[in-house]
């Protein structure tokens, strides 16, 4: 194998734990939205936990973070407008993808 070689390897490999990193956080990210969205209703863990379930399932069937906003947005009914939702998604994809790099560190 020559160097190019395994240079093209090594950036494959990052570019792949890179995205598996990424997924992550945004799956941790869906539930912590749906632990915020079910306090907000006054829910119990119970269904916080099925809302998030729900909240993943939604995601990875579209891949679009509109998917979610609109998710949550329909789920909230008017407790939330979807500039709050957006800027909830936002503080809590910084918080998963911390604790992900620290798991990932430890």
């Amino acid at each position: 194998m020559t160097t190019f070689d395994e240079r093209e390897a090594a950036f494959e490999n990052k570019f792949a734990h890179d995205e598996k990193m990424q997924f992550i956080a945004r799956m941790r990210r869906n539930r912590f939205m749906a632990v915020w969205a079910s306090a907000l209703k006054g829910e119990t863990v119970e269904q916080a936990r099925a809302y998030g379930q729900e909240l993943v399932h939604t995601d990875l069937q579209n891949v679009s973070e509109d998917d979610v906003v609109e998710a949550v947005k329909g789920y909230l009914g008017n407790l939330a407008d979807e500039t709050k939702i957006r800027e909830k998604m936002v503080e809590l994809l910084v918080e998963a993808k911390e604790q992900v790099m620290a798991e990932a560190e430890s």
